[in-house]
């Protein structure tokens, strides 16, 4: 879907369904893809419309799903995903999926509820094992007579001194341990310090039985005397969330019943861990298909919540809908309908391998961009002549180094060559320049001194000479547009003053690149001028200039003559097309009626005529008459606004936009400069080892040297320029001719619905 040059060509068609046959109809357009669906009932209510009720069974499917869903992700049980894209059930098949997901459900509250009592239970069970471990300890530890002593001189303190025998009372406990601090203090000031508080804290956190979270406890035993005190202290415990739990006073019936729970505890154990592992089998039996009931069900809501776009004929027999699609998808679709009527042995299964790691998704839809620009990558780094920070001798250099006798008295050896780090190469001397090198850059610039500022100064020129092309490429686009949609006036006062005013400028100023690097060779290299300070004077009118020499005879003429034309062009398109359109418009207001030498020519109404007639029947006389319906207003004001702002965008954006092409200097720079980093400093220390082990050492430092290259020039480097590139598309070439206007085609598509869901 889609052409080149603009959208696709759409056309609004009306559909004619059966309505046994809607269902598949729907279903089959929905795996096809191309249609969208208008909603022909916007005031009806979404609770009136024929189909709500499978919306919502649908609804409620899909809510047991995801209860499911829930459950399987809370136990940790990877959901199946094996790329299948299951076909749609039919509507008789809605049954079974609602009892499969109805048992479903259902089992698992069960198994929940079950197992959710069985760890209260486990939980109670473990909690009275502490106590009665720890209450046992208590007592034996009273039994010291210095414990023994202070508790009975504390509870006769607080009687009054009186020396009856005491007999006291206790109740022992579990109580989160964060809220002992302020238990304890409670218990003093509630009771007066009437009472004895012993705690000791449980090692191993309990599991809440209703959360699942994992609880630090302690327990606690009060010692108090009287009614009144044991009443106070059960409602400070049961203030405080404590569970109190009965204990014996003998410490053989505390045996006994420890005994009992241990008992209790592993039988409970046991049917705990049969539960969990049936719920395991159920969650696993339910993640094998999840993904699949899913697709199901998400399809299903999706046609009944189309079929209740469409309108139903008074029969009761038929559905009418109304689509957008494409015109040269028609016949597809056609037969998609067609084949929906027939279906029942038949509906296409397609198979979607797809990758859930998104990265690798980025990558592979944006394969085919890669490609191209690694096949520019290896064209740039061809005319560069660079390849990893070194060049590629493949014809042999243009400059020569043999030992020579110049004019100057020369005379080099090879000792002289071994014993000199920078020598000086003059290619006006005879034999040391062969002339220039086959395809791209001489390798033997890659030891030269003067190799930045020799590089800098082509790739600069190269990025003015790839934008202004990539430019005068966009603004020659727009013709196609002009053409198709029949605007000769765009043509003449829009696109020919704007190739005109860049080509007068910048394609000049690319001819005069070509033109320095023919004109100029190895001997008067010397006094080539600087084509900036050009451009600039050029701009300015500025030919006085001494220390800027001309390039070519008649240079100033035709300067002159090309900044004349860039200038006349401004007006053409600000103020000549505004008063053209002005005209058009008022011709069209008197509906194409002239007169020549007194006599009425055309097919429209008289202006007398015109004054009397209202707007329908001028829209009516005009339909009828010249097949041009009536336009929208016309407001000067505005059209010069938008054509003002339109040149003035464009003339300075011919400016900014080539200036904006020099990033492709700075990343092919940035580029060199790391790639011979990475050179000399990794790989040249594998090289200079000269021992019988360099040849394991290089081993090493290659990969290191390979780790660095890919992952700093491949991956950063490479997202560094598609940004870049992206940026120079978008802003710098489609802004020449792109405007993006309609609304978008949101097809019908079960791809589409489910992507939301399951590419996360």
């Amino acid at each position: 879907m889609g052409e080149l040059f603009r959208s696709e060509e759409m056309t609004l068609a009306q559909l004619f369904l059966q309505s046994e046959a809607a269902y598949c109809c729907v279903s089959e357009l929905g795996e096809l893809g191309m249609v969208q669906f208008r909603d022909l009932n916007p005031d009806v209510n979404v609770f009136q419309r024929k189909f709500v009720n499978e919306v919502r069974r649908c609804e409620e499917m899909d809510r047991k799903l995801r209860f499911v869903e829930k459950e399987i992700r809370k136990a940790n049980i990877p959901t199946v995903d094996t790329g299948e894209n299951p076909e749609v059930p039919f509507p008789r098949d809605m049954i079974d999926l609602e009892a499969t997901f109805e048992k479903l459900e259902n089992e698992l509250k069960e198994i929940n509820t079950n197992q959710e009592a069985l760890k209260k239970n486990f939980l109670e069970l473990t909690e009275l094992k502490h106590i009665l471990r720890r209450t046992q300890q208590f007592f034996d530890e009273m039994e010291d007579p210095n414990l023994l002593e202070e508790s009975s001189a504390l509870m006769e303190a607080s009687e009054g001194g009186r020396g009856a025998p005491l007999r006291l009372g206790f109740v022992a406990g579990v109580i989160s341990r964060e809220r002992i601090p302020t238990f304890e203090r409670m218990l003093w000031r509630v009771c007066r310090g009437n009472v004895f508080l012993r705690k000791a804290e449980i090692e191993d956190p309990l599991e809440d039985p209703t959360t699942g979270d994992q609880v630090h406890k302690s327990v606690f035993i009060i010692f108090f005397q009287g009614d009144q005190l044991k009443n106070r202290v059960k409602k400070i415990c049961e203030g405080f969330r404590a569970s109190l739990y009965p204990c014996p006073e003998t410490p053989q019936e505390r045996k006994e019943m420890l005994a009992g729970v241990n008992s209790r505890i592993d039988d409970l154990q046991m049917v705990l861990n049969q539960t969990e592992d049936h719920r395991q089998r159920v969650l696993q039996a339910a993640s094998k298909t999840m993904r699949v009931w899913f697709i199901k069900v998400r399809k299903m809501k999706a046609i009944y919540h189309t079929l209740n776009l469409c309108n139903i004929d008074v029969t009761q027999k038929c559905l009418i809908a109304e689509v957008w699609c494409p015109v040269s998808d028609l016949d597809s679709i056609q037969f998609a309908l067609r084949r929906g009527t027939v279906k029942k042995l038949i509906q296409s299964r397609l198979l979607a391998q797809k990758s859930d790691n998104e990265m690798f998704n980025m990558v592979f839809a944006g394969r085919y961009i890669i490609l191209l620009m690694g096949m520019f990558s290896v064209y740039t780094g061809i005319i560069y002549n660079d390849c990893f920070s070194k060049s590629l001798n493949m014809f042999g250099s243009g400059w020569s180094v043999r030992p020579m006798f110049g004019p100057k008295g020369a005379n080099w050896s090879f000792e002289t060559l071994d014993s000199n780090a920078a020598l000086q190469l003059d290619p006006a001397i005879p034999g040391v320049f062969n002339g220039p090198y086959p395809l791209g850059i001489d390798p033997i610039w890659n030891i030269a001194t003067n190799k930045l500022t020799f590089l800098n100064s082509f790739k600069m020129k190269m990025s003015v000479i790839l934008g202004v092309i990539h430019m005068i490429f966009g603004v020659s686009l727009s013709l196609f547009n002009h053409m198709y949609f029949k605007k000769p006036l765009n043509i003449f006062l829009g696109f020919i003053p704007e190739i005109v005013f860049m080509s007068s400028l910048f394609g000049y100023l690319v001819l005069l690149i070509f033109y320095k690097w023919t004109a100029y060779d190895v001997y008067n290299s010397k006094d080539a001028p600087s084509l900036l300070i050009h451009f600039i004077n050029m701009c300015l009118f500025n030919y006085n200039d001494p220390t800027n020499k001309p390039l070519y005879r008649g240079q100033m003429g035709i300067q002159i003559l090309l900044v004349l034309i860039a200038l006349a062009c401004v007006p053409c398109m600000l103020v000549v097309k505004t008063m053209v359109l002005r005209r058009q418009h008022l011709w069209k207001k008197h509906l194409g009626t002239q007169k020549l030498g007194g006599v009425r020519v055309g097919n429209g109404p008289t202006e007398d005529e015109a004054g009397i007639m209202d707007h329908d029947q001028l829209s009516h006389h005009s339909d009828e008459g010249d097949e041009h319906t009536v336009e929208e207003p016309f407001n000067f004001g505005d059209v010069a606004v938008h054509q003002a702002i339109h040149t003035i965008e464009y003339c300075l954006g011919c400016i900014s936009n080539t200036a904006s092409y020099l990033r492709l200097w700075a990343l092919s720079l940035a580029h060199a400069q790391l790639s011979e980093v990475l050179w000399g400093m990794v790989m040249r220390l594998g090289l200079s080892s000269r021992s019988g082990g360099g040849f394991f050492g290089l081993s090493i430092i290659f990969s290191a040297f390979a780790t660095l290259t890919v992952a700093i020039l491949l991956v950063m480097e490479g997202l560094s320029a598609f940004l870049h590139a992206l940026r120079l598309h978008w802003v710098e070439f489609q802004n020449k001719f792109y405007s993006g206007q309609g609304f978008k085609f949101v097809p019908f598509s079960f791809e589409s619905i489910l992507e939301g869901r399951f590419d996360e």
